[in-house]
């Protein structure tokens, strides 16, 4: 059975790690991604296009200048696209985010499993914990560059705004403001930090503990020694 301090330790570990799981999924889910504003010309008038989307799906309104605003429409970013660079990327995301997903779960599992024992196995003790949190820690920061890059670099957001407005539009400038969902990773990174974190303290913990129980026969008398 592992000591109460192990077991407090990851059982610690333990919930940050299903919380990072929790918040994969709810961002996942989200469609509060972005909102962007974007301006369009359109006829004799100018129009300007609101939509708010995730990875996965979106709502759109239009706002004539002097007229009249349109209703909120949903969307499906991956029908919705048409460039190959922004379909692509936005596939890449889904992807990252589902393995940092999995990755978050078996944070749980291995974080779990030195709560209640002590495996023989090297990989489910600390080095299992490292590496499921580091590839989830990598795959989140790289999917916040990614997304920015999709919408800042390649324009995604004018992208999908032109499935509300006429295929004459000429579009103008926008603006682009990341919600909550997007931030929520920043969240996720830092649990994956934490775990670590609290891994690293208990391995030092245990090794400065060994170092004790083995001093004294270092400093033991050599006559001692060999009796």
């Amino acid at each position: 059975m592992p000591s109460r301090k192990k077991a407090l330790m990851f059982a610690s570990a333990c919930f940050i790690s299903i919380s990072s799981f929790v918040i994969v999924c709810l961002v996942l889910a989200s469609k509060n991604w972005v909102s962007s504003s974007i301006n369009f010309n359109e006829r004799n008038s100018s129009a300007i296009v609101t939509i708010t989307y995730g990875i996965f799906g979106g709502l759109c309104s239009k706002k004539v200048i002097g007229g009249l605003e349109t209703p909120k429409e949903d969307f499906e970013v991956t029908a919705t696209l048409q460039k190959t660079e922004t379909k692509s990327l936005n596939i890449v995301i889904i992807l990252l985010l589902v393995v940092s997903l999995l990755s978050s779960l078996m944070s749980s599992g291995f974080t779990f499993c030195n709560t209640v024992s002590n495996p023989y196995q090297t990989f489910l003790g600390p080095i299992g914990v490292y590496t499921w949190n580091s590839i989830s820690g990598s795959c989140i920061l790289l999917t916040m560059i990614l997304f920015a890059a999709n919408v800042e670099a390649n324009k995604l957001p004018v992208e999908l705004a032109s499935k509300c407005v006429l295929s004459s539009s000429q579009y103008q400038y926008s603006r682009n403001n990341y919600g909550y969902s997007y931030w929520l990773m920043l969240l996720i990174l830092l649990l994956n930090i934490a775990t670590i974190i609290i891994t690293i303290f208990y391995h030092h913990a245990r090794y400065s503990k060994r170092k004790e129980q083995e001093r004294p026969i270092e400093n033991a008398p050599k006559d001692g020694i060999l009796f």
